[in-house]
């Protein structure tokens, strides 16, 4: 493969893969915490309601527990959802939940009112709308069945609420119970019939939406709910001065919960991305050798080893840099930094820690130091723009930003390549170090120099004294053959040494 596509795979996209899905994960999950603001918006929508703060309560009650329960929701990372109906039918219910439970709100002005009206059965309600209606001659089958519902499996003393929570406010639980109670014992001596409907609110009665996984909603008081009210009838409920911000809702905790979820997916990211080609090498070398090194499998296996480590850390990083500005706990100004600029600088930022300790050893040298730093600073803005760009034109499609991503540090790794060449080219003709980027080397190689004449230094050898027998050698006479003179001409050129480094070659 071409070395620039292999740096733009290996040192670029691989090293943005993971942090994109830290960032993206970091920034949905502050999104989806934030619905404080929807909560917010549903009880200001109530602004210029003429209707009064003691019958408003009752449907800001709705919002509320909707809408808390999907705040808590989105702080555990949970799937349970809720949504506020809104129907006016028949009996419906005034909550909706995602794992099929229904909840039905009533905030009466006590809790035995509450509870009355919880607990109410089809034929108290057929009296009521006969009352209202002055449909006198009107029967209880007609008025199931204009309901929707059939006469034959509806009884008289059934509650219309049946198979539904019965949620009130938390102040009235206790007055609700007991009156429930008080009912149930009152009615199995006078009319067992009524006792189901009590019984079935007794069993049912809640303060607040609860799902399978242990997700709650917030409890609130009556008290409560009249402020909440008032204030939402002049448009003035503000859900963070009640704690529902994502300052005050987001720990440091939660960060790094979702730090270590983002880490792990990244993880995984990295080791595929990182394998592939080391992969890709074995089959190749399989098809046309027919066997595979142990050489070889140790490359994959450092490959996987070293990708997933750096993907977490890569992961782990980003998210909870980009939870923690987004969520406020860094400041008011840091909220609005992008997070693909957050994603950007994480991998700067850590390749940069990682040439620092190989410079420190020896591994690399400043000049190669200098060079990866400017690379990945000129590769990541490539990266960042394509994935912006190309998230500008599809903003629907889910992995738009990561293919821009892909693109863009795949043409900023070649860009970088051909720039470098022609640095270094000008550099080699003209003798220039660029503002100081490259090195200039005027020293002539040591063999030129010993064809000069000229001594180097070497160091001195310990050369063990061997003892040997004289012999006796005789002398012939070798006629003197006449040599003559040759002049070694060399040209010597100059050219890139090293990294960033101009000499004679």
């Amino acid at each position: 493969m071409d070395s620039s596509f292999l740096s733009g795979w290996y040192k670029d996209f691989t090293d943005i893969a993971g942090v994109t899905y830290g960032v993206n994960r970091a920034d949905a999950y502050v999104s989806q915490v934030d619905s404080a603001k929807d909560l917010e918006n549903n009880i200001n929508d109530f602004k210029g309601f003429e209707t009064s703060i003691k019958q408003l309560k009752g449907d800001v009650l709705e919002f509320h527990q909707s809408g808390t329960f999907n705040i808590n929701s989105a702080i555990n990372d949970s799937s349970y959802l809720t949504n506020v109906d809104r129907s006016h039918e028949y009996a419906s219910a005034d909550i909706k939940t995602n794992w099929g439970e229904e909840y039905g709100l009533k905030a009466l002005f006590d809790g035995q009112a509450s509870a009355k009206a919880q607990s109410i059965s089809h034929f108290q309600r057929f009296m009521e709308y006969k009352s209202v209606s002055g449909r006198i001659n009107l029967s209880f089958e007609e008025f199931i069945t204009e309901k929707g519902l059939n006469p034959e499996e509806i009884l008289a003393s059934d509650p219309i609420y049946s198979g539904q929570m019965r949620l009130i406010p938390s102040d009235q639980a206790e007055e609700a119970i007991a009156y429930l109670k008080q009912q149930i014992a009152k009615k199995m001596l006078t009319n067992p019939d009524e006792v189901k409907r009590y019984q079935d609110t007794l069993e049912r009665i809640t303060t607040k939406i609860v799902a399978p996984d242990g997700t709650e909603s917030n409890p609130i008081a009556t008290k409560e709910l009249l402020e909440i009210a008032e204030k939402a009838k002049n448009g003035a409920y503000s859900a963070a001065a009640d704690g529902y911000s994502t300052e005050q809702l987001i720990d440091i905790q939660h960060i790094l919960d979702q730090g270590v979820k983002a880490g792990l997916t990244a993880a995984t990211i990295t080791l595929v991305l990182k394998t592939a080609p080391e992969i890709f090498k074995c089959i190749d070398k399989c098809i046309s050798k027919g066997d595979i090194s142990e050489e070889d499998l140790k490359a994959v296996g450092f490959a996987a080893l070293g990708g997933s480590t750096e993907g977490f850390i890569r992961g782990f990083v980003s998210s909870t840099i980009t939870a923690s500005c987004e969520a406020g706990l860094w400041g008011e100004v840091l909220k609005s930094v992008s997070p693909e600029v957050i994603g950007a600088m994480t991998v700067i930022v850590i390749n940069t820690i990682k040439d620092s300790f190989l410079m420190t050893k020896g591994s690399i040298t400043k000049n190669e130091f200098v060079y990866n730093l400017q690379r990945n600073l000129f590769v990541a803005a490539c990266g960042v723009g394509g994935g912006a760009l190309l998230q500008t034109h599809l903003p629907l499609f889910p992995f738009a930003y990561l293919i821009g991503n892909f693109v863009g540090s795949l043409v900023g790794s070649f860009v970088f390549v051909t720039y470098e060449k022609a640095v270094l080219s000008y550099c080699v003709s003209s003798g220039s170090t660029f503002f100081g980027l490259v090195e200039q080397d005027y020293k002539l190689p040591d063999e030129v120099l010993k064809e000069l004449g000229v001594n180097l230094f070497e160091y001195e050898e310990c050369v063990p004294y061997e003892t040997s027998f004289d012999e006796y050698q005789p002398d012939f006479y070798e006629p003197i053959a006449y040599e003559p003179t040759t002049i070694d001409i060399r040209i010597l050129r100059r050219g890139v040494i090293s990294v960033r480094q101009v000499g004679y070659v």
